[in-house]
């Protein structure tokens, strides 16, 4: 395989993956106490993950799937797959420690303090979000790191596109993790640092592909995981985003940014069909 070729898509890919970095720059402007440009930001997330769930991520298992096992297989595989990554990421969600957890440290001081516990609480509890959601999207861009490396292997042209596509994608995506994490620490060295990890992940699946899955790759294995990671990312928006937002602001923010997280998603995918 051309050297040059292989560079240019991990380069691609390397390009997606980084583009994270530009969402989580919004923590770099946002006021620690604008609660309700948190609760945007947070619904704005739960839409564009719902969405590209539902509409891309699951529709590509379907297709993978159907490839091999029919139409009709092919859907209850790629649902079964769908529901396996909601149990995954449930399962690891149970093992993210949370403010509940003994292990916290948490003076006796901050406890009797209603107010100082409260605050206490709403902190820990926006950086599991943080976190969790890092982590949930960097499992979905594995996958995603994956097929943009195959596919500007394949056809550079496309894996542009692809690339191109992705990257808009992950900008939000950015925001999901970088808000959260600077809300509940201050710090905007970490809210950008964990988004910035968590957008590697495309680049970290292009090598894992190339060195180690390749040869083994096929539309089942890439069917099952799309399928998986469409399941994570519906549970985190479901579980986490979607009702810490409500919490953090009115209702109707909520909505709105739901609903602008999904207009702009599905705008990233109509100008690249």
């Amino acid at each position: 395989m051309d050297i040059h070729v292989v560079g240019y898509a991990f380069a691609l890919t390397l390009f997606a993956g980084l583009a994270t970095g530009v969402g989580s720059a919004m923590a770099f402007f946002a006021k620690r106490t604008n609660t309700r440009f948190l609760a945007l930001a947070l619904g704005f997330s739960a839409g564009v993950m719902i969405y590209v769930s539902f509409v891309e991520i699951l529709a590509k298992s379907v297709t993978a799937l159907s490839s091999v096992y029919g139409s009709v297989e092919g859907r209850v595989y790629a649902v079964l797959s769908f529901f396996l990554g909601i149990v995954v990421i449930g399962i690891i969600d149970r093992l993210v420690p949370s403010y509940e957890n003994p292990h916290e440290n948490m003076s006796v001081e901050v406890l009797d303090d209603p107010v100082r516990g409260e605050e206490y609480k709403q902190r820990n509890r926006l950086l599991r979000i943080g976190l969790v959601t890092a982590l949930a999207i960097g499992i979905h861009n594995f996958p995603e790191g994956l097929a943009t490396f195959v596919s500007a292997i394949e056809d550079p042209r496309l894996g542009l596109a692809i690339a191109i596509a992705i990257a808009i994608h992950n900008i939000p995506e950015g925001i999901a993790v970088s808000v959260p994490v600077y809300f509940a620490t201050g710090s905007r060295k970490k809210a950008f640092l964990w988004s910035f990890l968590s957008g590697l992940a495309e680049p970290v699946g292009a090598i894992i592909g190339y060195l180690l899955l390749m040869p083994f790759m096929g539309p089942t294995m890439m069917g099952v995981l799309f399928g998986m990671v469409a399941g994570v990312m519906v549970f985190i928006s479901l579980d986490e985003l979607l009702p810490a937002s409500r919490e953090y602001g009115e209702h109707h923010l909520s909505v709105y940014g739901l609903v602008a997280g999904m207009a702009v998603m599905a705008a990233s995918l109509l100008l690249f069909l």
